[in-house]
């Protein structure tokens, strides 16, 4: 029995392998659309008023579709930090990657609300009784920028992942 968990303990020790790769990838990007959708509730939905989560009812209805919102971004990012947390106690975690993933996470979430829910099934608009188009065309630039920002770090890292051992650049742990 000793032996089986001897070579478990090594095997879960490969900080380079896929399973952890994939990790630090799924917690960044789950802290980037917890952290988004947070920033999104509070000020745009609570410090702003300019929107609620759905808006085709009441105030009433609009408040607490923001609640199940806000506890769905606070979900993401406390999951998305206990798997940091265990990344890091593996010495497992690789920043670059986990920066791409947090702003991807982020740049998809911004996209899927600016396109999807603004203007594909109309949930609420980023304002109302304004003109709509520079705030449209900023939620949504933000987030492309920030998609490719994202891809361009996770490819990097992946690249770097690649490059045999003595040949690797330092990554901050």
């Amino acid at each position: 029995m000793a032996v089986e968990n001897v070579n478990l303990k090594n095997h879960s020790n490969d900080t380079t392998s896929s399973s952890y790769l994939a990790r630090n990838l799924w917690s960044g990007f789950l802290f980037g659309l917890g952290l988004v959708a947070f920033i999104d509730e509070a000020v745009f939905h609570q410090l702003l008023h300019w929107h609620h989560f759905y808006d085709k009812s009441t105030t009433s209805i609009g408040l607490v579709s923001d609640g199940l919102f806000h506890a769905f971004s606070w979900f993401a990012t406390v999951g998305s930090l206990f798997m940091l947390a265990d990344l890091r106690r593996r010495n497992a975690l690789r920043l670059t990657r986990w920066w791409g993933g947090v702003l991807l996470g982020a740049g998809i979430f911004q996209l899927y609300d600016g396109t999807i829910q603004h203007k594909l099934m109309r949930l609420h608009q980023i304002r109302y009784n304004v003109h709509i188009l520079p705030y449209d065309l900023t939620w949504n630039i933000l987030a492309v920028v920030m998609i490719v920002v994202g891809a361009t770090l996770i490819i990097r890292a992946r690249s770097q992942s690649q490059l045999p051992r003595g040949e690797r650049s330092y990554e901050p742990q």
